[in-house]
């Protein structure tokens, strides 16, 4: 098994209505578990959660969780390149398709887009270069 953790260019400031399509999507993954609750450091989080028990010391477990994270949509995994590769993909092409943009890796030169209160898109990244 390897560890994985990608950001993609989903912004933490996308509108609600666009973030439950982005929920639901979650639901339709491969492995989907559900909402656990993190505790760390005192803090309970909610954490969408595929596969096992990414959080704890057993290292043989397969599992995939995400995040909210100023530099995007951040999900860490452990298991097999071609199962990451495989589940991820399948998550970013699902993910386009609703968004109605390329959803890809910033690393990668994916822009992130940004929406008004009607999701009408207003700029994306490389617009204020």
């Amino acid at each position: 098994m390897k560890f994985f953790c990608i950001n993609l260019n989903i912004h933490y400031t996308l509108p609600d209505e666009l973030w439950h399509k982005i929920e639901k999507i979650y639901t339709q993954m491969p492995g989907w578990v559900g909402v656990i609750e993190d505790k760390d450091y005192g803090i309970v989080n909610p954490v969408p959660r595929w596969y096992g028990s990414y959080g704890t010391d057993d290292d043989v477990n397969k599992a995939i969780e995400v995040s909210v994270e100023p530099s995007g949509l951040q999900f860490f995994g452990r298991m097999s390149e071609k199962e990451w590769e495989n589940w991820i993909s399948l998550f970013k092409k699902k993910a386009t398709e609703v968004l109605g943009y390329e959803v890809g890796e910033p690393e990668d030169g994916y822009d992130f887009v940004y929406f008004n209160e009607k999701l009408e898109k207003i700029s994306k990244s490389s617009d204020t270069k």
